[in-house]
């Protein structure tokens, strides 16, 4: 699973995913070829680790009972992020790292999420945070993936 703040992975088969953080506010889980899994959007105020805790105990139209390992970046580092993902879905917590390397170096399976941040990017509602309500961004954030699958498959 994948997130990254909103104005916010191997395969199918095992069942692992990446958490990354898309702008200020919201969620996205995806799985290993970067489709969405889970989905939310939270105000400014809800901190990232606070945020993927509640988008995991909510309600999903997946099942996250078969997810064996969460990659996520640096910001969901801790043991509390760990002991809550282990607790509601029973999943192990692996922290990918940023490289000490100076230059541009590609940080394993985090490609993933980030791809899927680029397909978002090409939807224009989305390059800025310009919505009243939370709903809207959620509605337009589904709406693009749902543009990625229609033109995928």
């Amino acid at each position: 699973m994948a997130v990254k703040k909103i104005g916010h992975k191997a395969s199918y088969s095992c069942g692992c995913f990446g958490l990354l953080a898309v702008d200020a506010l919201g969620l996205l889980a995806v799985d290993a070829l970067g489709l969405p899994y889970a989905v939310m959007v939270t105000t400014a105020n809800i901190s990232d680790i606070a945020g993927g805790i509640q988008m995991f105990s909510g309600p999903s139209f997946y099942s996250f009972s078969t997810i064996k390992t969460a990659l996520c970046d640096g910001t969901y580092e801790g043991e509390n992020f760990a002991n809550a993902i282990k607790e509601l879905i029973g999943a192990d917590v692996q922290i990918a790292k940023r490289s000490d390397m100076r230059g541009f170096v590609v940080i394993p399976k985090r490609w993933i999420v980030e791809r899927s941040f680029a397909w978002l990017d090409k939807c224009r509602r989305l390059w800025k945070n310009c919505e009243r309500k939370l709903e809207n961004t959620l509605n337009m954030v589904k709406l693009a993936f749902f543009r990625v699958l229609l033109r995928r498959f």
